[in-house]
């Protein structure tokens, strides 16, 4: 994957030393873009091996809405642990922030002497059903955001979300587009009738998405790679239940560093030769975001390096 290759570069070769949070030390930079097209293949890192397995459960955490360990451990994932509490709780992280957002209002304030007293109501929001929906009912609005930064919720995360606001992006598919979707599909009706074609193009795919994440906070040598390929990953889940064609993830990131201690493993990852991207393929069963099981993602033609050990900071 050039684009992480470059940025790895990119950093030691400009980024200034900074002290930091968790007492180890990076070498920094601030803003930086990567931008990947989907339809190249799946930007999973191929200079060392990736654990798909805990990038697919906890997307499907994420999106189940849960806080707790407890469904990552059963399934083997233990990315998490050293931040849960001993019963396993995160505090309103991710999943809470994207399904159950917390909006409390005013509705009356009532004045009893010298005192006021107000009755509220809190409302629950779930911004990714409301962008799935906006999505196929106005795909072109400029709203269909989704933030886990939380200020009001942010002392009660046992980590405050690094990877914390994604928008999605739409635009109509060109007819030649459409037809080439086709025939890559169906290539046995483009020589069975005109009609026949011309039915397929206007029930499939009219337009292709794209999504854009800001990351604040971006361990390159660790979770970027992690972020990169679960977000991709979401972008195509998405795409696949608004019938949309999967186009672009573009990543942006704030403070992107690389802890001292993995300065050397890094070193020499870049200096092996990356194979071709593997292809994600994802079971289409008709389901909605809320639907996907593990069995429902498969990647072909992965090869890759040997996987490197990096010491988490915390």
């Amino acid at each position: 994957m050039k684009q992480y290759e470059k940025m790895v570069k990119d950093i030691l070769e400009t980024g200034v030393q900074k002290r930091d949070r968790t007492g180890t030390g990076t070498i920094s930079l601030f803003a930086y873009q990567a931008r990947f097209n989907l339809q190249d293949g799946f930007p999973c890192l191929t200079t060392k091996k990736m654990h798909l397995r805990s990038i697919i459960y906890e997307l499907l955490w994420f999106l189940k809405g849960d806080t707790n360990i407890k469904y990552l451990n059963d399934n083997g994932v233990t990315i998490w642990d050293e931040w849960a509490s001993a019963d396993g709780d995160l505090g309103p992280i991710y999943g809470k922030q994207w399904r159950r957002w917390k909006h409390v209002f005013i509705d009356k304030i009532v004045r009893r002497k010298n005192r006021k007293s107000y009755k509220h109501t809190i409302e629950t929001i779930d911004q990714i059903a409301q962008v799935i929906e906006a999505l196929k009912t106005n795909p072109n609005d400029r709203r269909m955001i989704v933030s886990a930064w939380n200020p009001g919720e942010a002392k009660d995360m046992k980590l405050p979300p690094c990877h914390l606001l994604f928008q999605f992006w739409s635009r109509e598919l060109s007819k030649q587009e459409k037809y080439d979707l086709i025939y890559e599909r169906f290539p046995k009706f483009i020589n069975n009738g005109i009609g026949r074609t011309t039915n397929l193009m206007k029930k499939g795919p009219q337009r292709a998405l794209s999504c854009q994440l800001y990351q604040r906070s971006c361990d390159v040598g660790l979770g970027v790679p992690f972020n990169i390929a679960s977000y991709a990953l979401l972008t195509m889940m998405v795409a696949q239940v608004v019938n949309m064609v999967p186009e672009e993830f573009i990543w942006v990131g704030g403070d992107i560093h690389i802890y001292n201690n993995h300065i050397d493993k890094l070193k020499k990852q870049i200096k092996r030769k990356p194979f071709a991207l593997p292809k994600m393929i994802i079971n289409n069963r008709g389901q909605s975001i809320d639907d996907f099981v593990y069995e429902d993602f498969e990647l072909r033609d992965y090869e890759c390096h040997p996987g490197i050990k990096l010491d988490v900071s915390v």
